[in-house]
């Protein structure tokens, strides 16, 4: 008898394509109805509400009632970490849905990831922070230095006050359309939240992209300047 984690039940929860079209669309980090969910995976409320059930009871995504309507989100960063490296790996392999448009370099450009900042500008801000030493990676470690903590706290952010205190504070996350690393954790979280508080940059509504003021690009490009 074989012994260890079952990720067969994990892949087959996620290989089905639908499912897939599910779990991928709450990659925006907000929650959403089957309805909504059922437009993104190409299927009906009652299918939708049936792949919703197995997804949770896999631990992927977790549903909570407020009112009438019953919402859905991923269960936790580390299902989207999970995601985004699958995403990552299946466009390294050529793997890649065609869905051409205005919004493709857009989502290159910039684009949430569950709760953080990804695409170009997510692995700009990330290679800057590791260049000035304000990141230090070692190993699979990856920590916020003395001096970065000056530069969050020049900031305005409160390290000790960012939110999901069981999250890890720094940790890099593969990107599915650079495939190098860009910043999750509390602290991508919080940087993203502060960017967009200050009115630099915001989520365009029905999808993953975020777009930068020109006002907000300068702002960017001189706080965390290319390596």
């Amino acid at each position: 008898m074989k012994t260890g984690p079952d990720i067969a039940r994990i892949a087959a929860l996620i290989g089905d394509p639908a499912r897939a079209n599910i779990l991928t669309a709450l990659m925006s980090g907000k929650a959403l109805t089957a309805t909504e969910l059922a437009a993104e995976a190409g299927v009906t409320a009652q299918t939708a509400s049936a792949h919703l059930a197995r997804l949770e009871a896999g631990g992927l995504v977790t549903q909570a009632r407020q009112g009438r309507h019953k919402y859905t989100r991923l269960a936790s960063e580390d299902v989207a970490h999970l995601l985004e490296t699958l995403m990552g790996f299946a466009a390294g392999a050529g793997h890649l849905r065609t869905r051409p448009g205005p919004r493709d370099p857009e989502l290159r450009r910039a684009r949430v990831c569950y709760n953080h900042l990804a695409g170009d500008m997510g692995t700009r801000m990330y290679d800057s922070l590791l260049s000035r030493g304000y990141l230090h990676r070692d190993d699979a470690v990856l920590t916020l230095t003395d001096s970065g903590h000056r530069f969050i706290v020049a900031l305005g952010l409160d390290v000790t006050r960012l939110p999901s205190p069981r999250t890890p504070l720094c940790r890099d996350c593969l990107d599915w359309s650079e495939r190098r690393a860009h910043l999750a954790g509390r602290l991508g979280r919080g940087l993203l939240a502060h960017l967009e508080s200050q009115g630099w940059a915001k989520r365009v509504p029905g999808t993953r992209i975020v777009r930068f003021s020109p006002a907000g690009t300068a702002a960017f490009d001189s706080l965390f300047p290319a390596p």
